[in-house]
């Protein structure tokens, strides 16, 4: 489906509600190209999370829009999202990590009351172990969250800002406002 070259007043709105909000200074926003196969309209933006000035996560978060709605969605808007970090080998293999990774997710929107409906994703937790030329001295391990909801109003704000706690969560960063003991 070819899209007009206007975009329909719901979507350009959702978008301008995402594009106002500013996330924690460790939160690293960019606007980048959108998948443009997944619906008439789609908005996205990348993140990168900065602690002590390394990268400790990363994410992408995509808005879907059809004015024609899909069955699945429940609604004209769509938010997908992909975020990944490099955890602690011990913390990927705690068979619990995939549920208090969905926590982290479902616990942010309720907390910046993100209305949504119709969510559903994965947890993936992966270790890996270098050899020969990539070789490292101990193996790593990564989480990724692939998820996707409904939102059930068209100010995006909360969304974005749950998104940004999401991050934030996998990041391993403190709330806002707490300090971050260092061993040392």
């Amino acid at each position: 489906m070819v899209p007009s070259t206007v975009a329909p007043e719901a979507f350009t709105r959702a978008v301008g509600t995402l594009r106002a909000v500013r996330p924690r200074d460790e939160i690293l926003l960019e606007e980048i190209s959108a998948p443009r196969r997944l619906a008439p309209y789609a908005f996205a933006q990348s993140a990168a999370v900065l602690r002590a000035g390394d990268e400790v996560a990363t994410g992408r978060l995509i808005l879907l829009h059809d004015p024609d709605g899909h069955d699945a969605w429940q609604g004209t808007l769509r938010l997908v999202t992909y975020v990944t970090a490099e955890i602690e080998p011990e913390m990927a293999a705690d068979p619990l990590l995939p549920g208090v990774g969905w926590s982290w997710l479902t616990d942010a929107l309720d907390g910046n009351d993100a209305r949504h409906t119709a969510i559903g994703g994965t947890i993936t937790q992966t270790m890996s172990s270098r050899f020969g030329e990539l070789a490292a001295p101990a193996p790593a391990a990564d989480l990724e969250i692939r998820a996707s909801w409904t939102p059930l109003d068209q100010d995006l704000a909360p969304h974005l800002r749950a998104w940004c706690a999401l991050l934030s969560s996998t990041a391993g960063l403190p709330p806002p406002g707490v300090a971050r003991i260092s061993a040392g």
